[in-house]
């Protein structure tokens, strides 16, 4: 049993619920964090903070496993800085993956659906090799998760260290920031000021969207066990932009309309996870469906 935990990036959205779900183990945890995306209020106040940019040579205290989930994730984050960006996946990586070594530690490396790009392949298994545009504007995210996974396999295969990869596809729960850019908290902001929900496009792209305590639950098992990966974790549960605006609407019961504004660029027509790996090597699977989920994002039971 995990009794100590290093997490990467533990004051973010997914971070700091891996912080929390840690602590309800008994797991002494340790985040490291340098704010400049995450909030120390995120952050349990059981946890150790250290506040360093990973991207930067660092130590890490002693661990079993660190969780490296440090990186901008949003649009409008990694947008805005994309040479950070492309150092936290790089850089970071490298560090983190080196003192993991050093500590002879079990690393989890948080990767993307994003690392597919607008599929060809559907559902996406995780064999499949994506379709991503190297200098788009999406790149710097996709290409730096992409070159993270080259990293911790390079690793595992140079040094034998003890690495997992999971390919997270979209999450959604509370502590989004509402003016991220990602599509949950823009539409829960947009309907609770009774604004028109904006919708890229047609509205006829998919997604999988898996509530945050589910994906916490697969994470936890990829670091249980000793699986390499990649692993998909997501709900394959598939729903159109259009459907997941109308849903919005309804659960928190606003007056606002639907407009449409202009598509994306890059933006994956279809994204639907096959999670036969998870359910076979890790035993785990979602439980929250979508409507359960939003109403609970909403702040009902």
């Amino acid at each position: 049993m995990v009794k100590r935990a290093v997490v990467t990036g533990g004051g973010g959205f997914l971070g700091s619920h891996l912080c929390e779900a840690l602590v309800a183990r008994g797991v002494q945890v340790v985040c490291i964090d340098d704010f400049s995306t995450g909030e120390p209020a995120n952050v349990p106040p059981d946890v150790e903070v250290v506040q360093a940019d990973v991207s930067k040579p660092l130590r890490l205290p002693p661990s079993e496993v660190v969780l490296h989930f440090a990186c901008p994730a949003s649009p409008s984050a990694y947008l805005a800085s994309p040479i950070r960006t492309l150092e936290t996946g790089g850089f970071g990586t490298y560090h983190v993956l080196e003192e993991a070594r050093r500590h002879s530690a079990r690393v989890v490396i948080a990767s993307t659906s994003e690392v597919y790009g607008d599929p060809l392949e559907h559902p996406q298994r995780e064999t499949y090799w994506g379709n991503v545009n190297p200098i788009g504007p999406r790149s710097v995210y996709d290409e730096a998760k992409r070159f993270g996974e080259a990293l911790a396999f390079a690793y595992r295969q140079q040094h034998g260290l003890d690495v997992g990869v999971v390919r997270i596809f979209n999450t959604y729960g509370p502590r989004m920031k509402s003016g991220d850019g990602r599509m949950l908290p823009t539409f829960f902001a947009q309907a609770r000021k009774n604004e028109p929900l904006t919708v890229h496009g047609d509205g006829s792209q998919t997604r999988s969207l898996c509530y945050v305590d589910d994906l916490v639950r697969g994470v936890l098992s990829m670091m249980d066990s000793a699986e390499a990966g990649p692993v998909n974790l997501g709900n394959p549960e598939e729903v159109t932009v259009l459907e997941v605006a109308k849903r919005v609407i309804e659960v928190t019961g606003s007056g606002s309309e639907i407009t449409h504004v202009g598509a994306m660029t890059d933006d994956p027509r279809r994204r639907r996870p096959d999670i036969t790996k998870a359910r076979e090597l890790l035993g785990w699977e979602p439980e929250i469906p979508l409507g359960r989920g939003l109403r609970l994002m909403a702040g009902e039971t």
